[in-house]
């Protein structure tokens, strides 16, 4: 097939996995198209059948704002018929699914059929769709499209409830690469932790892009409990607006030596297997992605009882969960793990069996291909165009 996908190409979930699964489309034969204002993030370049197709939008004295959404829509309908593409892709209902729909319907006046798949990964339906100014064209954009999926059964209820559409939704839940975000040996992994922390030190991990809904500044106010108890270290992975206010604890707690801002990162596979413990302290997540490939390293996460986590972690099993912004909870959670290798061991074991047995890429990937068949099935492709 040839697949034509669209989503945010910056430091977030939604893109990291649109990112992933083109990477494994293209590994297991098909064509992949991305089409978006920038080149994802985690895309080299050098990835074999992913072509990168850049939305350019003009600046006129005319707009206050430049309509990405309508260059959008124009890049979509050139690429996919000079490409024949046989389906449209894309990830977060607003602008994409939109835009999607507007490259459809110019498409057909050329006498081709593009199917347009939806897939629903959280602040789309959760903020920004549920802004009442943007329900009525977030409503249109998923009962537009020919297919329709959604991160979690969480996400999914929440979207019927409070969307109301009769559209149906497949779960198909984020995934990770088991090969890719794996445990380091026992050798490599101590080597490598010298880095940040000295022998017998713990280290735990946040992994975000430190937008509010995450609660970074939780993570270091949970680290600073554990800190009081234990030598350990803290990584803080990404960047964003949180980013000021959890230096400005870090120093309050006078820990600039133990919490180590490491910005973004692209190969954060080689970092999460250094850790003992992630901490994702959210206001709320739709899935979870950065629990998912700290238990792939078998790094077991202390989260948040919200969204679609409980899906991902059984708490005392593979991870904790604690109310939102209960961080003397979570602090305890840690220490409790921390303080009893037998423990923190089997919870290592599980979080890894767990995103091997139920959300390895290997897994996810045929669901992803079997719905698009389905959908172009129902709907046909580009494949049936007059010319």
């Amino acid at each position: 097939m040839k697949i034509g996908i669209t989503c945010y190409p910056t430091y977030g979930g939604s893109g990291v996995v649109a990112t992933e699964l083109g990477i494994e489309l293209a590994a297991s034969g098909h064509e992949v198209h991305f089409i978006t204002y920038s080149q994802p993030f985690r895309l080299t370049g050098r990835e074999e059948g992913i072509f990168y197709h850049e939305v350019p939008v003009s600046n006129y004295p005319l707009f206050d704002f430049p309509p990405y959404s309508l260059a959008l829509a124009s890049r979509m309908c050139d690429v996919a018929d000079y490409y024949k593409l046989d389906l449209l892709h894309v990830h977060y209902a607003i602008p994409h699914a939109i835009s999607a729909y507007l490259a459809q319907q110019m498409l057909i006046k050329r006498g081709i059929h593009i199917p347009v798949m939806t897939t629903l990964h959280g602040t789309d339906i959760t903020l920004v769709g549920a802004d009442q100014s943007y329900l009525p064209i977030t409503r249109f954009g998923i009962e537009e499209s020919d297919g329709v999926t959604s991160i979690s059964a969480y996400l999914k209820e929440r979207t019927l409830k409070e969307f109301r559409v009769r559209k149906e939704i497949e779960v198909i839940p984020n995934f990770v690469n088991c090969d890719i975000y794996q445990p380091l040996g026992t050798e490599a992994r101590a080597a490598s932790r010298k880095r940040f922390a000295k022998e017998g030190e713990s280290i735990l991990v946040h992994l975000s892009n430190f937008r509010p809904v995450k609660r970074a500044p939780d993570a270091v106010l949970i680290f600073a409990e554990v800190a009081r108890k234990m030598p350990a270290h803290l990584l803080l992975i990404g960047d964003g607006p949180d980013r000021s206010v959890a230096e400005w604890l870090a120093k309050r707690h006078n820990l600039q030596d133990r919490v180590h801002f490491l910005g973004k990162q692209n190969s954060v596979s080689e970092l999460l297997p250094l850790a003992d413990l992630m901490l994702m302290p959210s206001e709320l997540e739709s899935f979870g992605l950065a629990s998912l490939e700290a238990m792939a390293c078998r790094v077991p996460a202390i989260a948040t009882n919200v969204g679609g986590i409980p899906e991902l972690i059984d708490d005392g099993y593979n991870g904790r969960l604690c109310a939102v912004g209960d961080v003397d909870a979570m602090a305890a959670a840690a220490l409790e793990l921390l303080e009893s290798p037998a423990k923190l061991e089997a919870m290592a074991t599980a979080a890894r069996a767990t995103a091997q047995s139920k959300f390895c890429a290997q897994k996810i990937i045929p669901l992803y291909v079997k719905f698009y068949a389905d959908v172009i099935g129902r709907t046909g492709s580009a494949s049936n165009r007059a010319d």
